[in-house]
């Protein structure tokens, strides 16, 4: 089977394959993905959590209905809105939400670390969701990235048993965008990769006004520019425009050496981190990061390249 690539990688591609254009456009994406975590860091320190994660899918669902509407895309059907709401579930709602409140606390550095761990908890939920039975080596590579991720944020939280609130909440924004990501990716084949985010984000829409609505009423606004001005990139960028660029390189392909561009994203993420925020960027940091990173591209890397006899199958 030819299938097992990285979950945003089951997208068939649509127009021919132009390598290095394909590379670039990846490129693209993940660059405008890095920025999230630092951003999201720099609103939080004037806007609630709530506000951030919320308003920032309003503001995406908004672009998302236009592009839709300017394209006239037929509607999805039957299951397929049920499919979407689980899209809906793991990257509109549950990733920036989760990742808003854990960063209130834990530095953005920290934040990258921890989410580098998307890469290959995508992987898994696709070898979940499409039943496949991948080499004993992805799972090894799964569980050591997992286990590094995990023994860094203990070490940055004083030891063991002394795990912050703010990992559990990544770790679940992981587990959540992972979801999202795998079933995105089956779905888009019967839909079309950009379609399937932009129907994601409307279907979602009414609980993120409502939630936007409910965190205003309980906290006034009372951002900076700079902080007004994170929650747009967030939402314009980070939820929607990135998207864009990040499926069309993918569609250009190669998709299986475009998908591993992404994990690039945490050591960008990281840099900006130190750039724009003046985080300190220890050793642990570094070291934690290479580990979970490594982990994470032998995970896709074993995925990808299946065992010579079942390549053909």
């Amino acid at each position: 089977m030819r299938d097992n690539s990285s979950a945003t990688t089951l997208i068939r591609p649509a127009i021919p394959s132009r390598q290095a254009s394909g590379l670039w456009w990846g490129l693209l994406g993940v660059a405008a993905f890095s920025f999230t975590v630092p951003f999201t860091r720099v609103a939080v320190a004037g806007l609630s959590p709530l506000f951030i994660g919320s308003a920032r899918a309003v503001l995406a669902a908004v672009l998302a209905a236009f592009a839709l509407a300017l394209t006239r895309q037929r509607l999805p059907r039957g299951v397929q809105w049920v499919r979407l709401a689980v899209v809906a579930g793991g990257i509109v709602v549950g990733f920036p939400l989760l990742t808003s409140y854990a960063l209130t606390t834990a530095p953005a550095s920290h934040g990258a670390v921890v989410i580098a761990l998307l890469p290959a908890a995508t992987a898994t939920a696709a070898v979940v969701r499409g039943r496949e039975r991948p080499r004993t080596a992805f799972w090894i590579a799964t569980a050591v990235g997992a286990l590094a991720a995990i023994l860094f944020a203990f070490a940055q939280s004083g030891g063991l048993g002394q795990l912050h609130w703010a990992d559990l909440l990544l770790l679940g924004a992981v587990g959540a965008a992972a979801v999202g990501y795998a079933e995105g990716g089956l779905l888009a084949r019967e839909l079309g990769a950009w379609q399937t985010v932009s129907w994601a984000l409307v279907l979602a829409s009414p609980l993120m006004v409502f939630l936007t609505a409910l965190s205003t009423a309980e906290q006034p606004l009372s951002g900076t520019p700079v902080q007004w001005a994170a929650l747009a990139y967030l939402g314009v960028v980070s939820a929607f425009l990135g998207f864009f660029a990040w499926y069309h390189g993918l569609a250009i392909g190669p998709m299986a050496q475009v998908s591993q561009i992404q994990l690039v994203q945490p050591v960008l993420s990281i840099c900006w981190a130190g750039l724009l925020l003046g985080e300190a960027l220890t050793w642990s940091t570094i070291v934690g990061g290479l580990a979970v990173i490594l982990c994470a591209g032998a995970a896709v890397r074993v995925r990808l390249n299946p065992p010579a006899g079942k390549r053909n199958t």
